[in-house]
């Protein structure tokens, strides 16, 4: 390889990893064990909330970061949207925050709409939540206890592209902090779309 072409690839190399590492996210300001931060969340009209106030009276609390055009994230809307109907009565809150740069807080809410979610959306501009959360990919989701402890953090179930549910993870960190038992896996590997943060 002759010089030019060298320099080239180097190039592109640094351009390519430079784009690599901007998607990468923080480390978390809370981790399991811990408590979230009252970060504030803003609704799809533009209003703005704590994070406290969301469910307040509630046993649990579900936060998930989902997307409108991941394919991942879209093959888990009808069990999400399923989850929350059935674990609502027995006192769990679910959320869901939207972080990436491209959906606008209009497209989150005609998805939310077509996909009939019962519960809130919220849009997090700038990623600024994410980032706090340290939440990588869509779907993503973190159990939280009514003092806002963190109890589960990872995926929904295993269900990966070509294969069949195994281990309903979330249902079971449900169920298990319900009955006060220990989470019998309280931190799984969450897999999806990487969530596409702002540049900064």
């Amino acid at each position: 390889m002759n010089r030019s072409r060298l320099c080239v690839a180097v190039l592109l190399f640094l351009g390519l990893a430079a784009s690599t590492f901007s998607q990468a996210p923080p480390e978390p300001k809370f981790k399991l064990g811990g408590q979230a931060e009252n970060v504030a969340l803003r609704d799809l009209k533009g209003q703005s909330s704590p994070l406290y106030d969301v469910g307040q009276g509630s046993k649990l609390r579900v936060v998930m970061f989902i997307a409108t055009q991941c394919p991942v994230s879209n093959a888990y809307n009808e069990r999400m949207a399923a989850i929350d109907r059935e674990y609502q009565a027995q006192g769990v809150r679910f959320l869901a925050i939207n972080s990436n740069r491209q959906e606008s807080a209009s497209e989150v809410g005609e998805h939310a709409a077509k996909n009939g979610f019962g519960f809130p959306m919220y849009k997090d501009e700038k990623n600024v939540v994410a980032d706090i959360f340290g939440a990588s990919v869509t779907p993503e989701v973190y159990v939280f206890d009514a003092g806002w402890t963190l109890r589960y953090h990872g995926r929904i179930d295993d269900n990966q592209p070509g294969t069949k549910i195994t281990s309903p993870d979330l249902r079971n960190a449900l169920t298990a902090l319900l009955e006060n038992k220990p989470v019998p896996a309280a931190e799984t590997k969450a897999f999806g779309c990487t969530i596409k943060r702002v540049s900064k």
